[in-house]
C-alpha cells in the first residue's frame, strides 16, 4: 500500500517539541507529531493524595482531554469518558515508571495533556510530550530549592504501530488507524526497556511473528522521538542520560 503522506512503512511522522509553551505551569511543552498536536503542562503541589499522606514518597499523575476543536466533531467540555480515564492512567503509570518517587519528596506533579488537534497517536504523543514537561517541572523545583537533583531513572517515549492491509506500519495517522487490522501502542524507557504495551486485533488474531515486527519497528521509531526530546531539553537531557 501507499501511505497518504508517502512515508516509508517504518518511518514516523515529523516531530517538533516546543518548550515553555505556557507561562504559568512549572513545565510545559507543545508536541506535534504530524497533524497531531498536544499541549502538556506540569504543575507541582507540595501535597499528596489523602491515601498517600503517611507515605515517604511523592507522586506523579496525569489528566488527558480533547479540546472542543481537536477532532472533526466538537468535543464537549468537561466530559471525560472511559477512554480518557484509561489514557490518563496510562500516562501517569508511564511517567511514574521512570521517576524516583522517594527522591521526589512530599510533592505531587500533575501533567495535563490537552489534545489541540487529533490525527492518530494522541496517547503516545501525550506520553512523549508529558515527559518533557515533567523534566522541566522538576528542574523548576530544583531552582526553587525543593529538589537537589532531577529524580528520574531514565527517559520515556511512546509510539504507535499497526497492521494495515497486511503491512506493518509505524506511527499511524487517523486514516490508517481506522483501517488497521492490528493496533498497538508501545511505551519504552530510554534504555529500550518496555514500560507498557497495548496491542489488539480488530479481527483475526495476530501471530507472535507479527507482534515481534510491531515491537521492533516501534523500538526503532522511538529514536527520532528521543532525538526531539533531547533537542528540546538540552543539558537537562544529558543529566538523565549519564
Amino acid at each position: 500500500m501507499q501511505r497518504l503522506d508517502a512515508r516509508r512503512f517504518d518511518e514516523g511522522r515529523p516531530v517538533e517539541i516546543i518548550t515553555g509553551f505556557q507561562k504559568y505551569p512549572h513545565g510545559s511543552a507543545l508536541i506535534s507529531t504530524g497533524n497531531t498536536k498536544v499541549i502538556c503542562a506540569a504543575h507541582v503541589e507540595s501535597r499528596l493524595p489523602s491515601w498517600l499522606s503517611d507515605g515517604n514518597h511523592g507522586w506523579v499523575t496525569a489528566e488527558y482531554a480533547f479540546l472542543p476543536g481537536a477532532g472533526t466533531e466538537r468535543s464537549r467540555r468537561g466530559k471525560t469518558g472511559g477512554r480518557a480515564h484509561e489514557i490518563q492512567r496510562l500516562i501517569g503509570r508511564s511517567l511514574r515508571a521512570v521517576t524516583d518517587l522517594e527522591a521526589l519528596g512530599q510533592n505531587m506533579i500533575t501533567v495535563d495533556c490537552d489534545v489541540l488537534q487529533a490525527d492518530g497517536g494522541t496517547r503516545t504523543a501525550s506520553i512523549t510530550g508529558a515527559f518533557v514537561a515533567l523534566v522541566l517541572a522538576m528542574d523548576r523545583m530544583r531552582q526553587m530549592g525543593l529538589l537537589d537533583r532531577l529524580p528520574l531513572v531514565d527517559t520515556l517515549s511512546a509510539i504507535s504501530a499497526g497492521v494495515v492491509e497486511n503491512d506493518i506500519l509505524l506511527d499511524l495517522c487517523y486514516d490508517e488507524d481506522s483501517r488497521a487490522e492490528v493496533d498497538a501502542n508501545f511505551v519504552f524507557s530510554g534504555q529500550g526497556n518496555v514500560v507498557e504495551v497495548q496491542a489488539a486485533s480488530e479481527g483475526v488474531p495476530f501471530s507472535r511473528d507479527t507482534f515481534n515486527k510491531l515491537y521492533d519497528v516501534s523500538l526503532s521509531g522511538c529514536d527520532a522521538l528521543k532525538a526531539a526530546q533531547k533537542h528540546a531539553l538540552g543539558s537537562l537531557w544529558d543529566e538523565i542520560v549519564k
